[in-house]
């Protein structure tokens, strides 16, 4: 065991053999043995020795725990409980084992059984939380039940019942009970009953979480609309605590509710349940308002007060009612604001909600008065004046970002602009001295300052200024340089590299994030879009691992989180476990990078390395299944990653959001047909059996064929829709959702190829079954195909000539799209090469049997149909065209190696002595990226080059 521990599995192996030499039915040493020869990678025999002892039905302690261990690693977790259901068998009053298989069946799901094996437990040993294992069982069945009405009939109900019945006989001892009982009944949506609970002396028990019972109670009462209470209570917290956002929304929206109710106070008792009830504007106001006094008395400034009196101006013009109350000028409420808090961060934040109160002429006047009360001094007359502390820079900063919300920057000529970003970069610099103590992992005080210069130089490249976006990278890797751990440069960088065609910085910068857990589904799409469309297949390979990786372990991860839920009575967390997985398990990145990943592996292997039915075969691929659960897509993706300090009309909104999913689930249904078509070829394999329809049918492969047959129709509709979607020529912010790889795939003429060569395969399997006899229409008709896709694929390749990078007037100027276009040639000419094969292996046969016939008529001339002629003209063609495309590369290469960048003027005189050896490194980088694409590109192409050498009949 200790060597297994070490890692040292070898030497594990051979400790358990002499063990068995000594003792042969020592168990326990043949799973340890096992799970060496697991670890080792030899998973059949590890699966034999395992079996054999779980024959035997083993109830030692050490040999049940170690094969949990070994089933776990052989991701078998249904046969753990196999093992403890025969152990508890054996030892019917082990309170250990029982739990043991309570927990196994966790792990499956297998909630049924979970409520049995809980209820067995219970009466072995009478404890609350075994019972209520069981209570929380039928919840979970309740919520993976497919009928609702059974869920609210059935199992709902019985829980309840079984909670009362502990009830009644006063058995409740935790808080977690307490929870349960809350949960199910909020479930039933007996919204009363559980407001008795939790007010109640049950509801005693609600103490871990600040606050847990109040918060209970006012879900119940929003539910039941109970708006007194809501206000009441809402009331009553900000009494306690002036500071706690969640509760004046709750106020303001109950006092509105009653307002328009017309609801007032009765006469005699109590106002509410919870005490005394505001119902009216009035009341309202000067509830806010005593709240402010209250804070000015307070010993530390809260925000909370202030925001409220803003929030509450903007629910009163919404009414249209505000001037009657005399709440005073949002525009001065902000001013004021922003001398308390303008030095904190969250300043800008907690203003940007409100600046749609001013008027857009006051835009300039309120950021000139905000300037003002900040202490900057200039050292000289002309000089920028500059902060003295970091207080003072927190405050100017804060109006920079304002003044880019409001558009100011927005609207400025091009000279104003690079005016701006300049003074930006000195402030930027300047802040720099504050932050000399920073530790590596600390953010400069002066960061958003170079952010905000980039921003304004991405909006002068939008506008046609090739050079800005060069400067805009030489800024990021500078601002990268003081300051390693900002995310927003490294994220920015990456969009823009991206953009620009290069990859290769991309996936250290990515990997320099240090992504954790979740964020490989919210932000991996910024590497995963880009990885293969640029050539990098290595890469690509790399970052779909990545992703993957955390996809597949999510599936073990959350059942151990399930069962730790369990074991500390944090069953309110289960169902948001299994929620959790559940959004992953059909997160919209996932199913992506799941079918690119497959599309890759083919590229890169099949027919290469292995042959193209081995390599399906690996990949357990098959053209019936779909394993996308194309209803249930979430998108997970968080594409507010980038801070954007642009106003509302500029930025990201739900439309675009809508339109990217959209467009994201079309392109993914046309790669994931794409996939099963390929996977489709190796099965119409060739059969020797006689061409008559009965057999072909018992054989299966007609059925093949249609499959085939049906995907390509399926194809065309996803292709239309695409099409369809593309002509509405939508553009996202450049800091929102990259566009898919779709309008590359149509322009360039990929897509009409790659549909071409699949109803080429349903031609070929026709003539495969009619036979060379009386089928001149079907040769004539796959000797035209062939002529149109060579046409077609020279045609592509014309779109992939040209300069990939060129110097126009002193800068630089990348053209990621003809690299796209060739990746896009790349992996047309391989499927256009597996139908090639698919097709030698039809008239190979038929040639085979020509020449016999030949030998026994001994005529020398026995015509040749005029099939092979097409198919040999056409593998000599694509063998040329492909020939022409390698050199083509090969020429790209030189050119990018002879690419002196040093020689570029940079004559931006705006350039300072540090920013040129950052520009340097910049394109140094973009270079050798697109140095490196091209020769993975040429290297795969004469790989497949050797294929076609080979398919001459």
């Amino acid at each position: 065991a200790d060597y297994l521990d070490n890692g040292n599995n070898k030497m594990a192996i051979q400790q358990a053999d002499k063990l068995l030499k000594k003792h042969k039915d020592l168990h326990c040493a043949k799973v340890l043995k096992a799970i060496g020869l697991q670890r080792t990678g030899k998973q059949d025999e590890a699966y034999a020795l395992a079996q054999e002892v779980a024959a035997l039905e083993p109830t030692d302690d050490n040999s049940l725990q170690a094969l949990t261990i070994l089933y776990r690693e052989m991701h078998r977790p249904e046969l753990v409980t196999k093992l403890y259901e025969a152990a508890v068998k054996k030892v019917p009053n082990s309170e250990e084992y029982h739990s043991h298989l309570f927990m196994a069946y966790a792990r499956v799901g297998e909630y049924k059984k979970m409520q049995q094996a809980g209820m067995a437990l219970y009466k072995i040993v009478p404890k609350n939380p075994y019972y209520f294992w069981s209570v929380m069982s039928l919840i979970m069945q309740s919520i993976s039940a497919q009928d609702e009405n059974l869920s609210k009939t059935m199992f709902l109900p019985l829980a309840e019942r079984m909670v009362e019945k502990m009830v009644k006989e006063d058995k409740i001892e935790a808080e977690a009970e307490v929870e349960l009982y809350y949960m199910i009944l909020e479930r039933l949506e007996k919204y009363k009953e559980a407001l008795d609970v939790v007010r109640g002396k049950l509801g005693e028990k609600l103490t871990s979480e600040l606050q847990s019972r109040e918060n209970k109670c006012m879900a119940m009462y929003k539910k039941l609309h109970r708006w007194p209470e809501c206000n009441a209570l809402a009331r009553r917290l900000l009494l306690k605590n002036s500071d706690d956002w969640q509760f004046y929304i709750t106020y303001f929206d109950s006092v509105f509710q009653l307002i328009d109710e017309s609801w007032t106070p009765p006469a005699e008792e109590e106002h509410s349940l919870e005490g005394e009830v505001h119902c009216s504007i009035e009341q309202a106001v000067n509830f806010i308002e005593e709240r402010i006094t209250e804070e000015s008395k307070s010993s530390r400034p809260l925000r909370g007060p202030y925001l409220a009196k803003l929030e509450l101006i903007r629910r009163l013009r919404h009414r249209g009612c505000n001037d009657e109350y005399k709440l005073g000028d949002p525009e001065e409420l902000m001013f004021q604001y922003f001398k308390k808090f303008g030095d904190k961060p969250c300043c800008f934040t907690d203003l940007k909600v409100f600046v749609d109160l001013l008027p857009p002429s006051q835009y300039t006047k309120f950021i000139r008065q905000l300037l003002d009360v900040i202490p900057l001094a200039a050292a000289a007359e002309n000089e920028v004046a500059l902060p003295g502390d970091i207080k003072a820079l927190q405050q100017h900063l804060c109006v920079v970002q304002l003044s880019r919300l409001l558009g100011i920057y927005h609207a400025m000529e091009k000279k104003q602009k690079l005016a701006v970003v300049r003074e930006l970069m000195l402030r930027y610099r300047h802040g720099l001295e504050f932050g000399k103590s920073c530790l590596k992992t600390e953010l400069q005080f002066s960061d958003y300052y170079c952010l905000l210069a980039v921003h304004l130089l991405l909006d002068l490249w939008l506008e046609g200024e090739e050079a800005a976006v060069w400067q805009c990278l030489t800024l990021l890797e500078e601002g990268l340089s003081h300051s390693p751990s900002n995310a927003q440069f490294k994220l920015l960088l990456i969009r823009i590299y991206c953009r620009l065609g290069a990859f290769e910085p991309v996936s250290e910068l990515y990997s320099s994030l240090d992504a954790k857990h979740i964020q490989h589904d919210t932000i991996g799409y910024l590497l995963t879009r880009y990885a293969s469309s640029l050539g990098h297949y290595a890469a690509a390979s790399q970052s779909c691992n990545f992703a993957l990786r955390f996809f597949h372990s999510n599936q073990k991860d959350t059942s151990e989180y399930i069962i730790q839920a369990y074991k500390y009575g944090a069953f309110e967390k289960i169902p948001e476990f299994i929620a959790f997985r559940n959004r992953l398990n059909s997160s919209l990145h996932f199913a992506q990078v799941r079918t690119e990943r497959m599309l890759l592996d083919l590229l890169l292997e099949a027919n290469i390395s292995t042959s193209l039915e081995e390599s399906i075969k690996s990949m357990s691929l098959s053209p019936e299944e779909d394993d996308i659960p194309w209803k249930d897509l979430r998108d997970n993706r968080d594409l507010t990653v980038l801070f954007s300090w642009d106003p509302k009309d500029r930025d990201i909104s739900e439309e675009h959001r809508k339109l990217s999913l959209e467009e994201e689930t079309l392109w993914l249904r046309i790669r994931s047909l794409t996939l099963r078509l390929v996977s489709g070829l190796p099965t119409l394999g060739h059969t020797i059996q006689p061409k008559n329809s009965e057999k072909t049918a018992e054989n299966g492969v007609s059925s093949k064929i249609d499959t085939i047959r049906a995907l390509l129709q399926q194809l065309e509709a996803a292709v239309d829709s695409g099409k369809k979607f593309l002509e509405q020529k939508i553009q996202y912010p450049v800091l929102g959702p990259p566009p898919t790889r779709m309008a590359g795939f149509f322009s360039n003429g990929s897509c009409q190829c790659q549909t071409s060569l699949f109803y080429l395969v349903s031609d070929i399997y026709e003539l495969d079954t009619n036979g060379l006899e009386d089928s001149a229409e079907i040769q004539e008709r796959i000797g035209n195909s062939f002529k149109s896709l060579v046409e077609r694929l020279t045609d592509l390749f014309s779109k992939c000539k040209g300069d990939l990078i060129e110097v126009r007037d002193g800068t630089l100027k990348t053209h990621p799209n003809l690299l796209e276009n060739l990746v896009f040639f790349v992996e047309t000419i391989s499927i256009a090469l597996w139908v090639s094969s698919y097709c030698d292996s039809v008239l190979r046969p038929f040639k085979s049997n020509l020449q016999k016939k030949k030998k026994k008529k001994k005529e020398s001339s026995v015509a040749m149909p005029p099939v092979f002629t097409h198919f040999l003209d056409y593998v000599t063609e694509l063998q040329t065209l492909t020939s022409n495309v390698i050199d083509h590369i090969k020429g790209l290469e030189i050119i990018l190696t002879a690419l002196k960048l040093e020689e570029l003027s940079l004559k931006d005189t705006l350039l300072l002595q540090e920013e040129k050896k950052f520009t340097k490194t910049v394109q140094g980088k973009v270079q050798s990226s697109y140095h490196h694409s091209v020769q993975e590109i040429g290297e795969l192409l004469k790989k497949r080059l050797d294929t076609i050498k080979k398919l001459k009949i």
